[in-house]
């Protein structure tokens, strides 16, 4: 489906930093391992995680065992595979968010009001990261979970959180972007997403249908900090043959507005 090949497709992309003094090319590469590993490959051989990171096989010999040694990574035979030790680091960045407690309870409610998935995610180059998500029933091809990664010029939390990005920084992301039509619905025309994410700008929302899977509608609104700033984004997603996007818009949006206010006074206060 196309929502499992855009989840798939941002798992092993690479990350190139620009050359610096300050860049520390080993512990590079053991993140790049432990990135190597994703749903579709949760177990590998060392020539397989060579070939996924582009390392030489002593390379990533060296890489493995000393994971292996801190716990990371545990060997089954020929095969490898992360522990849950690994959850440490993500853990390590949702407990420093104060996101997490403060949203959580009143995505929870919100969700009871509306019988619909409540999701958060940040930005993250050129993608949206789900960082807190309270499902309330299976509508997508694929599980999304904390830590999901998916295309941000063709969803509603990624418009939004694109629309807090000064224009500039948007058309380099823009350009960064394999733009490509996921459904028959999806918006490729880089004018035209330039006027969606402007849209949502002045209106303080984005709205998508099925741009990114079939039978798949939702509606974002920013989250922000004290100064205004979007630092994430908070959506409702259903079944289009469930609710259309116009009903979404009109009886779930304002739903959907008040709890991020909620979160925003929160986190204001607690700034």
């Amino acid at each position: 489906m196309a929502l499992d090949a855009a989840l798939h497709a941002t798992k092993l992309k690479p990350v190139k930093p620009p050359p610096s003094d300050s860049y520390v090319q080993s512990f590079a590469r053991g993140l790049g391992v432990i990135r190597a590993f994703t749903a579709e490959a949760p177990a590998q051989t060392l020539t397989e995680v060579a070939a996924r990171t582009g390392l030489d096989r002593a390379g990533a010999r060296r890489i493995l065992l000393t994971l292996a040694q801190l716990g990371y990574v545990y060997q089954e035979g020929r095969l490898f595979r992360l522990t849950a030790r690994t959850l440490d680091l993500g853990y390590a960045y949702l407990s420093t968010t104060p996101l997490w407690n403060l949203a959580e309870p009143i995505m929870e409610e919100l969700v009871a009001e509306v019988h619909e998935s409540c999701s958060i995610a940040v930005l993250d180059g050129n993608e949206m990261v789900y960082i807190l998500r309270v499902p309330t029933s299976k509508i997508m091809s694929i599980n999304l979970g904390i830590g999901s990664r998916l295309p941000s010029w063709c969803t509603s939390m990624g418009r939004v959180l694109l629309s807090g990005l000064p224009e500039a920084r948007v058309d380099t992301i823009l350009s960064s972007c394999e733009i490509r039509a996921h459904t028959r619905h999806t918006v490729t025309d880089p004018g035209e997403l330039k006027k969606a994410i402007a849209l949502a700008r002045t209106q303080g929302y984005a709205a998508v249908s099925q741009e990114l899977e079939e039978g798949l509608c939702s509606v974002a609104v920013p989250l922000t900090d004290r100064a205004g700033n979007v630092i994430a984004a908070m959506n409702i997603s259903g079944n289009a043959s469930r609710v259309s996007l116009a009903q979404m818009t009109r009886k779930m949006l304002p739903r959907l507005q008040a709890a991020a206010e909620r979160i925003n006074t929160s986190l204001r206060l607690r700034a």
